[in-house]
């Protein structure tokens, strides 16, 4: 159940199989065709409540308007396997509402209920909203249309059978009395006072092949006057008919009045109530953004917590490593231990090295100026030695001149 104005779950929605495919069939049987075919559910007023919709349809059915030549006139029809849920004739007063986006509901005053389709999607019902616009001109231009033959048919009547009789009242020898009495009418005082127009010789020159004539012609005129009293007879039947539905079409549009009084006050309170929920539906979108904040935060964190997660797996490898090294450091610290002593003893030979290099460079020096001394002492050995020698070639060369000279 749902209130007025609401759109209904449809079956359709839900993967329901149609049903209801006769209908065109059987309208189409009884003379009328089809303008427009479309798919919907369909609901009816509950007629207890008059505020909540009652599914006439378990499922999506064919709902089409039809058109009766013979009469002129519209219908919206739609049949759920061999029961008709919707008969509805479209008269000009009628109104289609949508009611949402995919809802729309007209109220029936002849079949005192109000029915209502829910749609697929708002693209069918905008169609079939404005079919049922054109439908309701259609039906009210051909109401016009009627009125107006009748209308013009009476008045044509009315004047063909007052030329009847003003050309029977010039022609002599009719008989108006029998004729207008056939007809249901009175006839004037004058005519009843004489019944043949005209003079006595008149009626003595006309008789023979004339009275004949006169015969034929009165029964053409008691036929037509017969078949306008019973014309007349059958527009007044019309038009008591068209009295009496124009009654029940005004306690109709009271009623309308009355009930769109009620609509209005049911639409101001959906419309509250849809203002209320709107308002809700922003909150709760408020608070869907803020979760969807929290989610995002969230994931950052479990993906920071993640990285965390790794780099502590890293330092726990980083720290067992430096734990096996520290299993070492005793042994780096003996080794440690013995190389600085080796060191100490080292520096010690050192220093003891540097001790001798000094001794050592001291004594270069002594022995290069000693050196240097018997360079001294030498290169004055050898500039003598070179002066002796001197004198020992010249004196040898003397010593050869005289052996020479001997």
């Amino acid at each position: 159940m749902c209130e007025v104005g609401t759109r209904p779950p449809l079956a359709a929605e839900r993967g329901e199989p149609p049903g209801g495919a006769a209908a065109a069939e059987r309208c189409r049987d009884m003379g009328e065709q089809p303008i427009f075919t479309t798919r919907a559910h369909v609901f009816q007023i509950d007629p207890s409540t008059k505020k909540n919709w009652v599914p006439a349809s378990k499922q999506a059915v064919t709902v089409s308007y039809f058109y009766d030549s013979t009469r002129n006139s519209y219908r919206i029809i739609s049949v759920d396997g061999a029961k008709v849920i919707i008969n509805s004739t479209i008269t000009p007063n009628m109104t289609f509402t949508k009611t949402s986006q995919k809802f729309g509901q007209w109220a029936d005053s002849r079949a005192n209920t109000v029915f209502g389709l829910g749609f697929p999607s708002e693209q069918q019902l905008t169609k079939f909203a404005e079919k049922f616009q054109e439908v309701k001109e259609a039906a009210k231009l051909a109401r016009d249309r009627s009125q107006e033959k009748i209308e013009t048919s009476s008045n044509h009547s009315q004047t063909s059978f007052a030329a009847k009789i003003r050309e029977m009242q010039e022609k002599p020898g009719v008989h108006l009395c029998v004729v207008l009495q056939e007809s249901g009418r009175e006839t004037p005082s004058s005519t009843r006072a004489s019944s043949v127009n005209g003079t006595d010789d008149e009626k003595a020159s006309h008789s023979g092949p004339a009275e004949a004539h006169l015969k034929s012609e009165n029964d053409k005129l008691k036929i037509a006057l017969a078949q306008s009293s019973s014309n007349v007879k059958k527009w007044e039947t019309e038009l008591q008919t068209l009295r009496e539905s124009n009654a029940r079409l005004t306690t109709a549009l009271q009623e309308s009045a009355a009930s769109i009084e009620h609509w209005k006050k049911q639409f101001s309170a959906c419309k509250e109530e849809n203002d209320q929920l709107r308002s809700k539906i922003e909150e709760l979108e408020e608070q869907c953004n803020e979760i969807n904040k929290e989610k995002e935060r969230n994931a950052q964190l479990s993906r920071r917590l993640q990285e965390l997660e790794t780099e502590l797996q890293d330092k726990d490898l980083e720290l067992e490593e430096l734990r096996k090294q520290g299993e070492i450091i005793p042994q780096l610290m003996s080794e440690c231990e013995s190389v600085s002593q080796q060191l100490q003893a080292a520096e010690k030979k050192n220093k003891d090295l540097e001790e001798k290099v000094r001794t050592l460079r001291t004594e270069v020096e002594e022995s290069k100026h000693r050196q240097t001394n018997l360079k001294t002492e030498l290169k004055n050995f050898l500039d003598v030695l070179d002066g002796k020698i001197d004198e020992l070639h010249d004196f040898r060369q003397g010593l050869s001149k005289l052996g020479v000279d001997n």
